[in-house]
């Protein structure tokens, strides 16, 4: 098996081989039926030029180490390969929260946020056999405001690591479809505000938070570059700004591996690229 460098992928992700990156491997035997697994869970696949490439999350919480590849032919044949996850550190980030309840919830609160979490668990659970859409465009152009996998504080008190990419526009701007998708859910949720999770095939799950309008309802198909809402501060916010997060086979992803580096002219910093091992 040959394991993709970054560099050489244009229209695909890029590779890292690190908590919250990803990993690229190349199927020059693919068969029609084959399924390809990465720490257990399915994920997704597709044709690039001349072979097939299947794409796997890395989550967050990986440790450093060697995670396994299966490759399940239809006709019964099985193939497992491995890749070695490296150590990356995240740095901290502390907020200033000024509704209280946001940081610390009561207990209709807390109600309230258990029931969410069983519909985002489901959303980022869904695999559809669609052809997996991976060639993203930015959702909005603005200044990164807040990296991905960040320790984050808020109001020194020490919370889950930031999810995703934090995009600041003004309120209003229009949000866009990454990529081709059908629409899984939407609607307001006590921390991420507004929100639309959009489905783009096999695993591949998007979404956008702390919206001021939802354009878009379950069920929908978009286009890429279809508005599914507008940038707003609802939710747990310090100021205007899109939330833009990505799921793969349910981990928890940098976006920044998945989007263009010319496609965002207002980007003001990025964060630093883990180049992957040989293999």
């Amino acid at each position: 098996m040959i394991f993709f460098y970054g560099s050489y992928l244009h229209a695909l992700p890029e590779q890292a081989l690190v908590p919250g990156g990803i990993a690229l491997l190349q199927l020059p035997d693919y068969k029609h039926g084959t399924k390809v697994y990465f720490d257990n869970k399915r994920i997704a696949v597709f044709p690039y030029k001349d072979s097939w490439v299947a794409m796997a999350g890395i989550g967050l919480s990986k440790k450093p180490g060697n995670y396994e590849f299966s490759i399940r032919r239809a006709d019964g044949l099985s193939l497992n390969t491995s890749v070695t996850v490296e150590y990356k550190k995240y740095d901290e980030q502390h907020l200033t929260i000024k509704n209280k309840r946001k940081v610390n919830p009561n207990k209709q609160d807390s109600e309230r946020i258990a029931a969410e979490s069983l519909r985002k668990k489901k959303a980022r659970k869904l695999y559809s056999e669609t052809d997996p859409k991976v060639d993203f465009i930015w959702p909005v152009t603005g200044r990164i405001s807040s990296i991905f996998g960040l320790r984050r504080f808020f109001n020194e008190q020490e919370r889950r690591p930031h999810s995703g990419l934090d995009i600041a526009a003004d309120e209003g701007t229009p949000v866009m479809a990454v990529a081709d998708a059908t629409v899984v859910d939407t609607g307001d949720f006590f921390f991420s505000g507004n929100m639309v999770y959009l489905d783009h095939g096999q695993g591949i799950i998007t979404l956008y938070a702390h919206l001021s309008k939802i354009s878009v309802k379950p069920g929908d198909t978009v286009k890429q570059g279809d508005i599914i809402g507008n940038v707003g501060q609802t939710g747990r916010v310090t100021g205007p700004h899109l939330h833009f997060a990505v799921y793969a086979n349910q981990a928890l992803i940098d976006p920044i591996f998945m989007l263009p580096k010319n496609g965002n002219p207002a980007m003001a910093s990025s964060p630093e690229k883990t180049a992957p091992s040989q293999q």
